[in-house]
């Protein structure tokens, strides 16, 4: 196991993370839509046919854009309550998107320093920023069309699966697993 300690000047953030490297990770393919989960560099599980915002993948995104956004990402938060019968949700914004958004004055410093220090304290990022928020991995749940989740993409954002397939990835997500979509 190792340690790192960070300690980040000005944010006043004393930061300790125990890493393995037998921790799975989620892979989500936007080309072969297709989420993978590996752990020791052996592939756990597939889930295929899984669909994403209206208006595919993107690497920048804003609020209402129906995009999803690509990047490296960890589950920050779990809804077992949810609508969708599972939310995985993701550290989104992150550094990275608030970094192109600070770049573009899309967003103020203050709002960038919040969403930084939100992910150097492994906690949710504000959801409420320009950039949008609430993006994660579900089910369809109730209210979903299983034959439009078959030949379309429909979220406004998210990662979506069938029921059976996030009711599949739940043996293998916790919070802080690494998602990684391209």
């Amino acid at each position: 196991m190792i340690r790192i300690f960070l300690i980040l000047a000005g944010f006043g953030v004393f930061w300790m993370q125990s890493v393995t490297a037998a921790e799975p990770w989620v892979l989500i393919d936007s080309q072969n839509r297709s989420l993978q989960v590996f752990k020791d560099g052996r592939m756990l599980a597939e889930f295929g046919n899984i669909s994403f915002g209206r208006n595919g993948v993107s690497d920048f995104r804003t609020e209402g854009d129906g995009s999803t956004p690509t990047g490296t990402f960890h589950v920050s938060w779990i809804n077992r309550q949810s609508g969708y019968l599972l939310f995985f949700g993701l550290n989104y914004p992150n550094k990275q998107h608030a970094e192109i958004a600070l770049r573009k004055h899309i967003i103020d410093v203050d709002t960038y320093f919040d969403i930084v220090k939100a992910e150097y304290r492994h906690q949710r990022p504000p959801q409420n920023t320009v950039l949008g928020g609430q993006i994660g991995i579900h089910g369809l749940g109730h209210d979903a069309d299983r034959k439009v989740h078959h030949y379309f993409n429909w979220t406004k954002g998210c990662v979506a699966l069938t029921d059976r397939q996030i009711t599949d990835l739940d043996t293998h997500i916790k919070i802080g697993t690494k998602v990684v979509i391209r």
